[in-house]
């Protein structure tokens, strides 16, 4: 059996299991949501290490979540810090299933591919170093130095370090991210996709733009003292629950919630705080004041309107928009005023979907109050105009004055525990004379001046051969991309690709000619070297650096940590002919802290400044610091309205998680706050559109894309009537991704169109 002719599925089975469909819940969290969080983690853990690593997790001197980035208050925390969901995390992380040499030499890879995502994440953990050779379909064992020695023989087999594509999740630790990025610049290429490629990356352009820096502005204790927080094309209940907590905060201050998503999420319509009376005795807090159910990727048509109608006011007043602040700290306010009077307000109105009525509710509390946050997700990144769509957000921030001042400010929420904490370290595919220059100064090496690949582009370059060896930091990468079957023949062109992983994952089945996975630490695992306990950093959303330290008794002996493993690969290829001492760093976390606070001066002090709530990095727009834009200025912008063109047959779709999921990882085939239980394969619709194409409830359709002539087709959907705007369509990731086309992305930052995917759906 020849690498080349492997039969693997790049879906697993399309099988339909015993539907179950109730009416949406009302609300998020409350008793339930405890008991579903305890449920679970006692039968992947058992009782014992259960209420052990919970009772760490998010705490001082604990681990951090794996799950999701929501910073923990600076005030101590409470006894459960942490939701239902990072419950499932750590659950899933820390299982007590394993998967050994037993395991592989049972199961083929031809066979694990054929399971189910959920199926194939319930194996279990990774117990041992394993390959699979180009002649078989089976892994087998393979000792530690050997693996390094095969990785490095790859290595150096390329005709120029370009050839290479190293990949980084956003699991991995700061230590382990600038390690990473150290020895992929020594190795010669500044091919580094990340994560963050594929989610926020259009946030951190739009905000890097107009703001100068490319994160979020706020704090957490902001949200106590916002008047007005705007949740746009995100859904807190299920992938940030914490966050509930603080918009429970601001409303019982007085503040004003407002939604703007094409589903109202139960976490946004109620939330039962279970670690309160009203939360588990009485009906909790009603979280959005106003619910604004836009159309996919209209969000900036309603942001339009909302713009003219306070320009509008501010012209009869004076009094609405903060001038003193846009006079000295922002540049193109006249120009945005010209452009913004160009557009129809009643055309906005009918783009958008949303009612003028209920646009003018939030007209009026936004006219009146400066204390404003605005929080996105993907609901705003992953569109062709996902970057223009934050800069519109931008604008009316700028406008009111609400940025480097408490309860007010930029939030974009970032999805997996450190994946800014990457980009703050180093994993980025530009090149920079200035860190080029620090690197040489500390390791005594030039670095290439050349860029690297993006996810998009990574893709690409193994399709067309480009590339031959792909390195996983993490991730389910074949899961996790657009264009599934363009991606996994990518990879499977290889020569060679590397897993650092925990847990088994589809990427594992998508192989290269040689495929090797090297198993990891968990986050809440015990790491110790030579006796002494060894702990990392990570970096929240808020741009909070804290350290993290597990305690639960490692899956198997034969683990090796993220800066162990690279240490160790950078040792084989480099044998000893480098200034850097790669063993030594991959062992000693403090040595490598030395490293990161010499090149990157804002971690000055990261050893001790670590310690309990952690230390804020430099934010530019909290000090109201605009010196690296144009004029020394926060920039207003003009953005345009985005261009789909529907046909008469046509849908827009929007991927999307369900409550049972954290990224590509499934932790059960309930989605509890929507209604639908035991199933994946479904579609949300408009009972409208089911009349209207005489389609049957619950009929099973195919959904098919068809871009520059490249048709992709995914198969074996159940309709489900539900409340979403007519024309529109939801369904789950990583299920329809493949109808994700390659060469489709934003505009700058080539972040996928996972949320506005043109299709049709197809009887059967």
């Amino acid at each position: 059996m020849s690498a080349n002719n492997r039969n693997i599925s790049i879906t697993g089975s399309t099988d339909f299991l015993d539907l179950k469909v109730t009416e949406p819940s009302q609300y998020a969290a409350g008793v339930k949501a405890v008991k579903v969080a305890l449920d679970h983690a006692f039968k992947e853990m058992g009782v014992a290490k259960s209420f052990k690593g919970l009772a760490k997790m998010n705490q001082k001197e604990g681990f951090d979540c794996p799950g999701c980035a929501w910073p923990d208050p600076e005030k101590p925390s409470k006894v459960a810090e942490y939701c239902e969901n990072g419950a499932k995390a750590l659950a899933e992380e820390a299982t007590n299933s394993i998967v050994d040499r037993d395991f592989f030499a049972k199961y083929s890879i031809e066979e694990i591919s054929q399971w189910t995502d959920y199926k194939i994440g319930k194996s279990g953990r990774i117990t041992e170093p394993m390959i699979l050779r180009p002649d078989s379909i089976h892994y087998e064992p393979i000792d530690w130095n050997e693996a390094y020695s095969e990785i490095a023989k790859h290595l150096k087999a390329l005709d120029n370090p370009d050839e290479a594509i190293f990949y980084t999740s956003g699991r991995s630790s700061n230590e382990a991210a600038f390690l990473y990025g150290v020895f992929i610049r020594a190795f010669g290429t500044h091919n580094m996709p990340d994560c963050s490629n594929m989610c926020h990356e259009s946030s951190g352009v739009a905000l890097a733009e107009t703001l100068g820096i490319g994160k979020g502005s706020v704090k957490l204790e902001d949200f106590d003292k916002a008047e007005v927080v705007m949740v746009i094309g995100q859904n807190p209940g299920t992938n940030h629950p914490r966050m509930l907590s603080a918009l429970q905060k601001c409303k019982e201050n007085g503040g004003a919630v407002i939604s703007m998503n094409p589903l109202a999420e139960a976490g946004l319509i109620r939330f039962k705080n279970p670690q309160e009376v009203k939360g588990v005795l009485q009906g909790g807090e009603a979280i959005a004041d106003i619910h604004l159910q836009v159309k996919i990727n209209q969000d900036i048509a309603v942001m339009k309107v909302i713009l003219k109608r306070l320009v509008a006011l501010d012209r009869l007043n004076g009094n609405v928009f903060d001038h003193d602040f846009i006079s000295k700290y922002t540049d193109g306010y006249d120009s945005f005023i010209e452009h913004i009077q160009q557009y129809d307000e009643e055309v906005l109105v009918k783009q958008s979907g949303v009612s003028s009525e209920e646009i003018q509710k939030v007209v009026d509390l936004l006219a009146v109050n400066d204390k404003i946050i605005v929080c996105w997700a993907m609901g705003l990144t992953q569109h062709k105009n996902g970057v223009e769509n934050i800069k519109e957000c931008v604008n009316l921030l700028l406008l009111k004055g609400s940025l480097g001042r408490e309860g007010a400010g930029t939030c974009p929420v970032r999805g997996h525990s450190n994946v800014q904490g990457d980009r703050s370290v180093g994993i980025v595919h530009h090149a920079s004379p200035s860190f080029n220059k620090a690197l040489k100064n500390e390791f005594g090496f030039e670095t290439s001046i050349k860029g690297g690949y993006d996810v998009v582009e990574g893709i690409q370059a193994m399709y067309e051969g480009k590339a031959k060896v792909f390195m996983a930091l993490g991730g389910n990468f074949v899961s996790a991309a657009s264009d599934t079957a363009y991606t996994a023949k990518a990879l499977q062109n290889c020569d060679l690709t590397v897993n650092v992983s925990t847990k088994l994952n589809r990427n594992h089945t998508v192989a290269g000619k040689t495929s090797i996975i090297l198993p990891t630490l968990g986050r809440s695992e015990f790491d110790q070297k030579e006796g002494k306990q060894r702990f990392f950093t990570v970096e929240n959303s808020m741009g909070v650096v804290h350290r993290s330290k597990g305690l639960l008794k490692p899956i198997s002996e034969d683990l090796k940590s993220e800066p162990e493993i690279i240490g160790g690969i950078a040792a084989a290829y480099f044998e000893g002919n480098h200034p850097v001492d790669w063993k030594a760093y991959g062992d000693n976390y403090e040595m490598i802290r030395v490293s990161l606070e010499r090149v990157l001066t804002e971690f000055n002090g990261i050893e001790e400044k670590s310690k309990g709530s952690g230390f804020y990095l430099k934010n530019n727009v909290r000090d109201l610091d605009f010196s690296m834009l144009p004029n020394g200025k926060a920039q207003f912008s003009n953005n345009g309205l985005p261009e789909h063109n529907l046909a008469e047959d046509e849908f827009l779709l929007m991927t999307m998680r369900s409550h049972d999921q954290f990224n590509t990882t499934i932790y059960g085939m309930n989605d509890r706050y929507r209604g639908i239980y035991n199933e994946r394969r479904i579609i949300f619709i408009n009972q409208k559109d089911i009349e209207k194409f005489n389609f049957k409830p619950f009929e099973v359709v195919d959904l098919v894309s068809n871009y520059d002539g490249v048709e992709r087709k995914a198969e074996n959907f159940k309709l489900i009537p539900y409340n979403i705007p007519q024309g529109d369509l939801g369904a789950y990731f990583p299920e329809t991704n493949l109808l994700v086309p390659i060469n489709h992305y934003a505009d700058k930052s080539q972040t996928p169109i996972s949320k506005s995917v043109v299709v049709k759906v197809l009887k059967k």
